[in-house]
């Protein structure tokens, strides 16, 4: 595919228009490659394989690479020189080799959200889709197979043996969001769902709180549970439920085990609240389905902990339950959505949530929404640098048809901090 598509023609600029049929071409190594994420994680020998095949283009200064809206086919990477990257709303930012973005492909979705402009000369690799796709299906296959750089990690060794087994413990759904799913795969109607509830004081109450923050603010506030449903929807309902249950697994009485449970949560409701407010601006995703797979992110971590709270308090250190808690999260957790009988949609959400350039639909999804909120949430962070750009990840590019744009969503979220802090106040408690 050309770097530069045929049918655009530049307005008053700069930029220069070079035939890639006679630019330059550029060697590249497997060094090169092992610097490109996600690519420097498949297998060494599909990497010796690829530098015989393929080789980088190098572009004079000036070279449009790409242009905003057009279809794109191929993934861009820089390897040499500064790309100057520009939305359709003129804002723009700048991705030199020496930045950590550059081992972040320049683009990866379905249709360029940004007009590339080579600042220098460049050295452009681009690569297919499908290859970007290659880690995302070995991800989908893998088991808890422990790499050799975790042979010291008695913890982690210990788990896995006893997960291989089936020998750990699931956490168990909370009685409430069972009865309520069981209930509602027979069709029933908004009071027999409030029965339900209601058998649980506490779920009710949060529900009520819940149903009268600014998320769904009315005239009329809900004075009870059957005033909650009727507001929220049945659908939504079930999402919240479940959501507001899920504190309770959440826990432990082992103090450091109990200070990440703590964060953890505290993290997954911050996910979820990011997630909720996209869902709702782009009125593409169900809000509370978005809510309830913010909140399941790193389910897969459960387990482990409550693992490791049967162990003897010196068999591990802080750093290897850490390292431990990576490994396991998306394996596991997909584990646990599966065994509590998740829709499929949410069941992929802890293995690919954190995966930017995950495409497992053309349309945005739930999935897409979740990736987003955890993108913005690596803003404002000491290391935000290393993150890829938002406009450049495939999720961003199903954006287009809806009012949210990778930009826009930052100040909808600023605008809306408050009123999230407030409305997911419950979930907290």
């Amino acid at each position: 595919m050309a770097l530069i598509p045929d049918f655009f023609k530049p307005k008053k600029t700069n930029a220069i228009r070079v035939d890639p049929v006679v630019s330059i071409v550029d060697a590249i190594s497997v060094d090169d490659l092992k610097k490109l994420i996600p690519i420097r994680q498949l297998k060494s020998e599909f990497l010796e394989s690829f530098v015989l095949e393929h080789k980088a283009k190098i572009f004079p200064k000036g070279t449009i690479l790409f242009t905003v809206g057009s279809p794109a086919t191929s993934v861009y990477f820089l390897l040499r020189g500064e790309v100057e990257l520009t939305d359709q709303k003129g804002q723009s930012y700048s991705v030199d080799t020496a930045s950590p973005k550059a081992r972040f492909a320049l683009f990866a979705g379905l249709v360029h959200t940004t007009t590339a402009i080579a600042k220098t000369e460049v050295s452009i690799l681009a690569v297919s889709q499908k290859i970007m796709q290659m880690q995302q299906e070995d991800k989908h296959a893998q088991q808890l197979d422990l790499p050799a750089k975790y042979a010291n990690n008695r913890l982690l060794q210990l788990f896995v043996q006893n997960f291989a087994n089936d020998e750990v413990q699931i956490p168990v759904m909370p009685d409430t969001a069972l009865h309520l799913r069981k209930a509602m795969q027979q069709e029933i109607g908004v009071h027999e769902a409030v029965k339900i509830i209601q058998l649980d004081p506490v779920v009710s109450g949060k529900l009520i709180q819940v149903a009268n923050c600014p998320l769904y603010i009315s005239l009329q506030p809900a004075k009870s549970c059957l005033d909650a449903v009727n507001r929220i929807g049945l659908i939504g309902t079930r999402s919240l439920v479940f959501s507001l249950c899920l504190k309770q697994i959440f826990n432990s009485t082992n103090p450091v085990l109990k200070k990440y449970m703590e964060a953890l949560w505290k993290r997954s409701i911050y996910i979820s609240s990011i997630s909720y407010v996209l869902a709702k601006e782009t009125g593409k995703v169900d809000p509370e389905e978005a809510l309830l797979a913010g909140l399941v992110v790193d389910i897969g971590i459960i387990p482990l902990l409550s693992f490791a709270d049967n162990l003897p308090v010196d068999y591990y250190s802080e750093e290897e339950l850490k390292e431990a808690m990576g490994f396991v999260r998306g394996v596991v957790g997909k584990w646990v959505l599966e065994r509590w009988d998740f829709p499929a949609e949410l069941m992929d959400i802890p293995l690919y949530s954190d995966d930017w350039y995950q495409h497992r639909s053309d349309v945005l999804s739930v999935l897409d929404i979740v990736v987003l909120a955890q993108l913005h949430s690596k803003i404002g962070q000491k290391n935000s640098k290393a993150y890829p750009a938002m406009s450049s990840i495939p999720a961003a590019s199903k954006l287009q048809d809806a009012t949210l744009s990778p930009e826009y969503s930052l100040a909808i979220l600023h605008h809306a901090k408050d009123k999230i802090n407030n409305a997911l106040r419950a979930f907290s408690q």
